[in-house]
C-alpha cells in the first residue's frame, strides 16, 4: 500500500473512515488533516469509548481511503506542542465552509487539541 495514495485521498476528502483497535468490526467517519506529510485527527466526542481512548489502549487500527484500507499505528506525537498551530491551521483551511465552519472552530479549542492523535501507516 502506498502512503502517498492515503495522503492524497485525505487531502482531497473531508470524511475519512477509521477503525480503532484490533477488536472493532466497523469503521467510523472522522475528520483528518495532513501536516508535513503526517496524518492527524482530533477526537470531537470526548467519551471514554471514543476512537481516541480505544487507540490509547490498543494502538493498532485501520483507515479506509475510498476502497483502499491502510493499517495504522496511532500515537500521541512527542512534538504535538510544536505542531498544534499547524494542525489548527490545517483544520481551519480544510473544513472552512458551510456547516463545517462551526465544528472547525470547535476542533481547535484546547479540549480537542488535547485529544490529537497521529496515524502512522505501516505495511
Amino acid at each position: 500500500m502506498n502512503k502517498d495514495l492515503a495522503l492524497d485521498y485525505i487531502n482531497r476528502h473531508n470524511i475519512i473512515e477509521i477503525k480503532a483497535g484490533q477488536h472493532r468490526t466497523t469503521f467510523l467517519e472522522i475528520w483528518m488533516v495532513i501536516v508535513n506529510d503526517r496524518i492527524f485527527a482530533r477526537s470531537w466526542g470526548l467519551a471514554e469509548k471514543s476512537w481516541y481512548h480505544t487507540f490509547l489502549q490498543d494502538p493498532i487500527g485501520q483507515i479506509k481511503c475510498g476502497k483502499e484500507i491502510f493499517n495504522i499505528k496511532a500515537v500521541v506525537p512527542d512534538d504535538i506542542t510544536d505542531l498544534t498551530p499547524e494542525i489548527n491551521t490545517a483544520y481551519l483551511t480544510k473544513y472552512n465552509t458551510g456547516s463545517n465552519l462551526r465544528y472547525s472552530q470547535g476542533i481547535i479549542q484546547q479540549k480537542h487539541v488535547e485529544k490529537t492523535m497521529e496515524f502512522i501507516i505501516w505495511e
